[in-house]
């Protein structure tokens, strides 16, 4: 959420920052909404000095017998009362219709995010690998004859409906070792600290990390109320919630191995065929929580950690920086990492990694003290997938494929599934 001071202070500059994102100037809006606000806390305030002067005269008119008087300011408090009162509801309302449009506005671009309308005008950072040359045509991940009975999707249909799979046998064992390595690597190599979350959080939780109030389309509400989490990003970031952290206490990166949910009501006719796009899928979430001046270190290295798992899997990418047109609603800056698919022949989204700055730490008032002493400041909040397990498996299976029907399987891998290397053309481990 964006700084009401800062946008009192410098109205153009969130206007900038909105025009670089396609939307409308919303400073004069915003600020009407403040002045009013605040005229109504100043009426609140002086009505109530009124009533405390009328309520310290009430006795001394009944000391001195003047029971007119006596009358006359006890009716003036009680109609002061009521002011102050319907004064004070009046700027509360105010105070939320202010703090609902600030939650709708998304963050401001970091100054060196390449301004474009959308992934047409990203950036390309780096590359590494070599995509495989074949001696035949590649075949899609759900046409793989080794794939054929372990991944379900008309099974999934009859249980769920479209945009689900069910996974089985050989397929099902390389979809968990990838997962687990990936949660090895990071924990073990990488730093990070492993949580188990819920995957059914309160309302709150979905306003502080962004996916509410705009986006509530994009995500599955029960009943009761709680969300199903679209990514572990939520569960780990507001961890830190309405806290107040010791400035010992950073950086603190998680890692998280989650179910995930999403409506993608916004990807009608995309990615309907194999599991690219799924309603449920799995992904191992980076989340780190770090001090203002460490949080654009802290991206690059999450970036790292993220190219490194498709490095050790002998997986092609290429690094991109996202444009102010396609990053998402509360980061500052992306990078996105995309894997090379050879029955696409392309490169696909594999990862995003996000510096959210303060904007999250504001929706959430997260915030730390420094160790020297000072005012207390917001913290800054990163996360990244590292990575999409389901699309991690598209990669591996599709680079692996051999004309004979077979997958050949990442070295690193073997020791997870038992010495076996490969899946069969009928689908068994080998």
């Amino acid at each position: 959420m964006h700084d009401i001071k800062a946008i009192r202070e410098n109205p153009a500059a969130l206007d900038a920052a909105l025009a670089r994102r396609g939307a409308a100037p919303m400073s004069s809006e915003i600020l009407s909404l403040d002045e009013a606000r605040r005229a109504m806390i100043l009426a609140a305030e002086t009505a109530q000095a009124e009533q405390n002067k009328a309520s310290k005269e009430v006795g001394k008119a009944k000391a001195s017998g003047d029971e007119a008087e006596f009358e006359r300011l006890r009716a003036l408090v009680a109609d002061k009362k009521a002011e102050v009162a319907r004064l004070n509801e009046d700027a509360k309302a105010k105070d939320a219709e202010l703090v609902n449009l600030l939650m709708t506005l998304p963050n401001s671009p970091a100054d060196d995010v390449p301004d474009g309308a959308d992934e047409d005008d990203n950036v390309e950072i780096r590359r590494w690998g070599t995509p495989r040359e074949f001696t035949f045509a590649p075949k899609e991940h759900y046409d793989l004859p080794a794939v054929q009975d372990g991944m379900d999707f008309e099974v999934a249909a009859k249980l769920a409906g479209s945009r689900f799979v069910v996974l089985s046998g050989a397929v099902a064992r390389v979809h968990r070792a990838l997962a687990q390595f990936m949660i090895d690597t990071h924990v073990d190599e990488n730093g990070l600290t492993e949580a188990i979350t819920p995957v059914l959080v309160r309302e709150d939780m979905m306003y502080g990390t962004g996916q509410l109030p705009k986006f509530g389309e994009d995500s599955y509400q029960t009943k009761d109320g709680w969300w199903l989490i679209p990514t572990a990003e939520v569960t780990l970031t507001n961890i830190v919630n309405n806290v107040m952290v010791e400035e010992g206490y950073l950086p603190r990166r998680y890692v998280a191995h989650t179910q995930c949910f999403r409506s993608e009501a916004g990807s009608a006719g995309r990615d309907t065929a194999g599991m690219l796009r799924q309603h449920q899928f799995e992904k191992v979430e980076m989340v780190s929580i770090t001090k203002p001046d460490e949080s654009e270190a802290e991206h690059a290295r999450m970036t790292r950690c993220a190219e490194d798992i498709l490095e050790r899997l002998g997986l092609p990418y290429r690094t991109v920086a996202l444009c102010t047109g396609d990053m998402g609603f509360g980061a500052r800056r992306t990078h996105d990492i995309e894997v090379w698919l050879p029955g696409q022949n392309t490169y696909r989204e594999i990862s995003s990694v996000s510096t959210c700055g303060d904007f999250q730490a504001r929706r959430m008032n997260a915030r730390f003290k420094p160790a020297e002493g000072g005012k207390p400041e917001f913290l800054h909040t990163l996360n990244g997938s590292g990575l999409a397990v389901g699309r991690c498996l598209i990669a591996v299976l599709e680079n692996g494929q051999q004309e004979d029907g077979s997958v050949t399987l990442p070295e690193v891998l073997h020791a997870r599934l038992g010495g076996k290397t490969r899946i069969t053309a009928d689908g068994q481990l080998a």
